[in-house]
């Protein structure tokens, strides 16, 4: 570009020097005038002007004008003329972009062209340099070339407008990309052909139905291959493999590549010897023993590079932030072996004067202050850096966070480091919306705020209206309610609820109270959670189920059999929660675990217990995490204690838990799966004198209920493989998430007596399932796609039903807003 301008440049002179009559004549310049000025007001365009009146005015001195106008950037064409002693100053203006127009480019986005148009100065409003167009035109195709578009064409076409603009159009033919016709390796004999293409990420002759084949060419690509090829070798001790050339040749019509490796692969070779030399700060023999490398082993690349970012980590850890850490190989041909020495040289301790944030337009800085671990003041330490990120990438309204350190000019020992979060939604409308056979349309609704006005402290408020529940909760959560991280909470709730709506055996419950809970952190992974909540229990119309009868002959009044039961309760839990997830809303590695236990007091009404464990394992299967593998867990299983008149205690009916539908069993109707409701109905005989006679307990009747009971025990499990979306870009994989799963799990009684109803006719006894038995597990696979939409979690379930038991829903679709992920 330089070029251009002194070539330009030196025409201008030339012109103007022809525009001068007397070049080697001086004078006096007695007036001057500017000529040709539109947009350039006459007083900006004076200050380029290095004369003024009095001046003598020579060839030196119009070279110099000319130069000074051209810097501008605001003329393309200058004339110097002589008028007897006026000095004139013709000037052509460079024409003002008015607008940019990008036609056909598929391979390139408008913000990239933007950028680079940005980077020459190109932007609309401003004048239009016409000598830096080429040199666009020129990059843009070598970009092309390098992704192997090698007949792609790139125009600048610059369209007149009146009153001196232009309109600036980049056109784009871009073509097909060169297909990669054979790849040959030449020199190998130890590996064969098959096994180092496999290394690569470009291929040839991939077959029709495999769409992930990259054929075609591109140069970063294939350096990049070279490089795979290169730690190949290198990671199974071929010390000495060299790359000795390579060969890439195209037809004649640029739309085939011929690549050919020419290769020497060496011999392996052993290390012999490790020496570990330089400041060690009195470290030396820790890492010794932590270091993966080891005497006797194969040379091996990748660990060679592991060790040096473990050494470097490790001096990390006690403020040498920035060591150099290099491998110094010793090879001996004669008995094939390397003497690693490993030169440390850890540099100054670095101190962090001051920690900021960015990026956060909501939340508070001292939100993010309290998740960082490292101090101002302190040393720089890597490993503190790393849990601070991922302590505030776990927070549920943030999207990502990253840090950087930033060295003060002047101060070689300290450096500032900036916290960048990127914030996603923390309120979240919570809906859901479903079908089934048996409920139909069923609605939903309330609004959580995790982030409430930018404080970190979480608000709820539902409003439950659904046919089967009308609800009502406040909540309120401070997690730093103590500065070490001591959280506390407390909620007030309402519910009414009616079970035969729900999918659950008839009856109703009224339900009030009040509970606070608070938290206590263990470390940066682990916490442990304790609570205690009063509640006022009513419960109504009842059904005589089999499976109810001992609770109800306990609690119900003889003399006012169809009376409401009562209770009041004073429950106690603790839990405990790890956590050492990637992010805190569509983790893609880590994992979390958590176990509670509930029991009301024995003073309480009721006396029982509930203990529930569930986990969560994530494992990258790529790089970049965009794909990934998540497995999960979760048992619960409650029960009673102690006695009241005699009676064993036992779980309430209603306490039971409860499953199926998009939060646990996909594929099935919320609440369907499990045990049923069990009637129980003496048979009668009449006597010939009207008399009903009650016959013995085996002739009885027994009709079974389509809706489910519950049960104290239950097991779930599940598999997905989560995918990149098809169709949403990389940028969106925090807010969009596919995947494929597979569900299974039961719910059962293990108070349940199957013995009960052995010595009813077969007829009777047949229509009575084992609801004992905890292998009658149900199945389902099939696809999720979860969004993170404005207002709060959505996820869309297809779900195909794999093993069921008689009587069980299923619903092959389902869709729900402000789930849990």
């Amino acid at each position: 570009m330089k070029f251009i301008q002194l070539v330009v440049a030196a025409i201008l002179l030339t012109s103007t020097s022809l525009a001068y009559a007397n070049p080697d004549s001086e004078f006096v310049v007695e007036d001057m005038r500017v000529e040709g000025l539109q947009r350039v007001a006459l007083g900006a365009a004076l200050t380029y002007i290095p004369v003024k009146v009095g001046d003598k005015m020579n060839s030196f001195r119009i070279a110099q004008l000319v130069r000074s106008l051209y810097a501008s950037s605001h003329f393309e064409n200058i004339q110097v003329l002589r008028d007897g002693n006026t000095l004139i100053i013709k000037v052509h203006e460079r024409p003002t972009i008015s607008n940019i127009i990008f036609s056909e480019n598929d391979d390139i986005k408008d913000e990239q062209l933007n950028q680079s148009l940005e980077d020459n100065n190109i932007r609309v409003g401003e004048p239009l340099d016409k000598t830096v167009l080429t040199s666009i035109e020129n990059g843009l195709k070598d970009f092309y070339y390098s992704i192997g578009k090698y007949n792609a064409e790139v125009d600048a076409i610059v369209t007149p407008l009146p009153r001196n603009r232009v309109d600036l159009k980049l056109a784009f033919e871009e073509g097909d990309a060169a297909e990669i016709k054979q790849i040959n390796i030449v020199g190998n004999d130890i590996f064969s052909d098959e096994l180092l293409l496999e290394q690569m990420e470009l291929q040839f002759g991939a077959p029709w139905w495999d769409f992930m084949a990259e054929t075609r060419y591109q140069k970063q690509k294939l350096s990049g291959d070279m490089e795979k090829i290169r730690s190949y070798y290198m990671d199974r001790g071929y010390l000495r493999y060299n790359m000795d050339s390579t060969q890439v040749s195209m037809t004649p019509d640029k739309t085939g590549i011929y690549i050919t490796f020419n290769i020497t692969e060496g011999e392996k070779y052993n290390i012999s010897e490790i020496e570990l030399a330089g400041d060690l700060l009195g470290n030396e023999e820790a890492i010794k023993v932590l270091m993966p490398l080891r005497e006797g082993q194969l040379y091996n690349l990748a660990m060679v590079t592991y060790t040096e970012e473990f050494i470097s980590k490790y001096l990390g850890r006690f403020g040498y932030a920035f060591p150099t850490v290099t491998t110094i190989p010793e090879i001996n041909d004669e008995d094939k072996t390397v003497k690693l020495r490993l030169s440390v040289e850890p540099g100054q301790r670095i101190y962090v004067r001051r920690i900021n944030f960015k990026g956060n337009k909501v939340t508070a800085d001292e939100v993010f202050r309290r998740e960082v671990v490292q101090m101002e003041g302190s040393w720089l330490s890597n490993t503190a850096l790393e849990t601070s990120k991922n302590s505030m990438s776990r927070l549920t309204y943030v999207e990502e966070a990253d840090f950087e350190t930033i060295r003060i000019p002047g101060q070689d020992d300290k450096v500032d480091v900036d916290f960048t979060v990127k914030e996603q939604a923390s309120g979240s409308f919570n809906a859901g919306i479903g079908y089934g056979d048996r409920t139909k349309l069923s609605l939903q609704a309330g609004i959580q705020q995790n982030n409430f006005l930018g404080t970190g402290n979480q608000l709820a408020l539902n409003l439950n209206t659904i046919s089967y529940q009308s609800s009502i909760n406040l909540s309120y959560t401070d997690p730093y309610f103590t500065i070490d991280g001591i959280s506390l909470g407390g909620s007030v709730f309402y519910t009414e609820f009616d079970a035969g709506s729900a999918n659950l055996v008839q009856y109703k419950s009224k339900t009030y109270g009040v509970g606070i809970n608070f938290g206590y952190p263990v470390n940066q992974f682990n916490r442990l959670n304790f609570g205690v909540t009063y509640k006022h229990q009513e419960v109504s119309q009842l059904q005589r189920y089999e499976q109810i009868r001992n609770f109800y002959d306990v609690f119900a009044d003889p003399e006012n059999p169809d009376a409401s039961l009562t209770f009041d309760t004073f429950q106690l839990s603790a839990g405990w929660y790890r956590s050492t997830l990637n992010r805190g809303i569509f983790p893609t590695a880590g994992s979390s675990q958590r176990a509670t236990l509930s029991a009301t007091t024995p003073n309480s009404d009721l006396t029982y217990y509930k203990v529930n464990f569930d986990t969560k394992f994530y494992f990258p299967l790529s790089q970049n995490q965009r794909w990934s593998f998540l497995s999960r867990l979760q048992l619960s299983y409650g029960n009673g204690y102690g006695k009241i008149d005699g009676h064993d205690q036992f779980l309430p009916f209603f306490e039971y838990f409860s499953t199926g539908g998009s939060d646990s069993l996909r594929g099935f109707e919320n609440n369907t799966v499990g045990p049923k409701g069990i009637l129980r109905t003496p048979s009668y005989i009449t006597d010939p004198n009207g008399n009903q006679i009650v016959l013995g307990p085996e002739n009885d009747g027994i009709s079974m209920s389509q809706r489910s009971f519950g049960g104290n025990a239950l097991a779930l499990a599940g598999l997905e493989l989560i995918v990149p979306t098809p169709f949403v870009e990389e940028d969106f994989d925090n807010s969009v998430r596919t995947s494929l799963f597979v569900d299974a799990g039961n719910l059962w009684d293990t108070e349940f007596d199957i013995d009960e109803y052995s010595a009813l006719r077969a007829s009777e006894r047949n229509k009575v399932p084992d609801f004992g038995d905890y292998s009658r597990f149900r199945a389902s696979s099939g696809l999720s796609v979860q969004w993170l939409s404005p207002m709060g979690p959505m996820i869309f379930s297809f779900a195909k039903v794999i093993k069921q038991q008689d009587g069980d829903d299923t619903k092959f679709f389902s869709f729900n807003v402000g789930q849990t992920f």
